[in-house]
């Protein structure tokens, strides 16, 4: 099975999208699954349901800094390496969907009881978010080679 599709895999089994991204690539960088999975789970939805940046960003971003993220504050070096490669991510995740917002990926504020049960009803989970997954676990593992 590619990462892609263990991530896809993860998130139609319930977990998160930051949380599907994150637990693909972090045992393979040395985080013990189940400490993956717990940092990254409140950052779906747009962190928290708040339709802030989208869960598949956020889980990409964590896989960026845990493999390139700096240690040291004199390691600025590797500081810079990472926001880079982030920003590289971000402008690649945005051309292809347009945003990095889940309210604006959606349609649909998730904070909002309504429009949350609308999202379910109108299959968002089902269709959108699974390529938002894909496309974040391709492409961060494009750039880190992973």
């Amino acid at each position: 099975m590619t990462d892609t599709e263990t991530a896809a895999a993860h998130f139609t089994q319930g977990l998160s999208c930051s949380q599907a991204v994150f637990s693909t690539y972090a045992p393979r960088l040395g985080l013990a699954p189940e400490l993956a999975l717990r940092i990254a789970a409140p950052f779906g939805a747009g962190i928290a349901r708040t339709g802030q940046t989208c869960g598949a960003v956020t889980g990409a971003l964590m896989v960026i800094g845990l493999k390139l993220g700096h240690v040291t504050a004199q390691d600025q070096a590797a500081k810079e390496k990472t926001y880079q490669c982030a920003q590289e991510f971000m402008a690649r995740f945005k051309a292809r969907h347009g945003s990095l917002d889940c309210l604006e990926l959606l349609g649909r504020d998730l904070s909002v009881p309504q429009e949350l049960q609308a999202a379910r009803e109108q299959g968002l989970f089902d269709t959108r978010c699974p390529v938002f997954v894909r496309d974040a676990t391709e492409l961060v593992g494009e750039l880190l080679g992973l």
